[in-house]
């Protein structure tokens, strides 16, 4: 996953999971949330902030805040789409150009490729393409 514009996407998709399960109201009332941590201040030996998080504010409270307003609305449906399919099918989460990159270093396809079957080579006669 490219950090930069997907990392909290992320972790918004992850923590409102529950609240989409309508297991709970909020991510803070789900008890293994990071929400609480990351929204609420409540310390977690568990976790470390990450940079992307850090980036939200100079101080803690800036941060929580900025945090919390990510909360205020809900992800849209492609956003939700889009992350299901990157971890379902195992693919790259980020922009064209970061997919580009690491389909280079991996030496493999890290998104979907066109449905269906290959078009055959019209080019072909049509004796050839019945094997005569």
């Amino acid at each position: 996953m490219q950090e930069q514009g997907y990392l909290l996407r992320c972790y918004r998709y992850i923590e409102l999971n529950p609240v989409r399960a309508v297991m709970v109201r909020h991510p803070r009332d789900y008890r293994w949330s990071s929400y609480l941590a990351n929204g609420e201040g409540v310390p977690s030996r568990l976790l470390r902030p990450h940079e992307e998080y850090l980036a939200l504010g100079r101080q803690e409270d800036e941060r929580r805040a900025a945090y919390q307003a990510l909360f205020r609305s809900e992800l849209g449906p492609k956003e939700v789409e889009e992350i299901r399919a990157a971890v379902n099918g195992g693919y790259a989460l980020g922009n064209e150009r970061f997919k580009a990159e690491i389909a280079t270093m991996l030496g493999r396809r890290v998104e979907p490729g066109l449905s269906g079957r290959p078009r055959k080579n019209s080019k072909r006669s049509p004796d050839a393409r019945l094997g005569l």
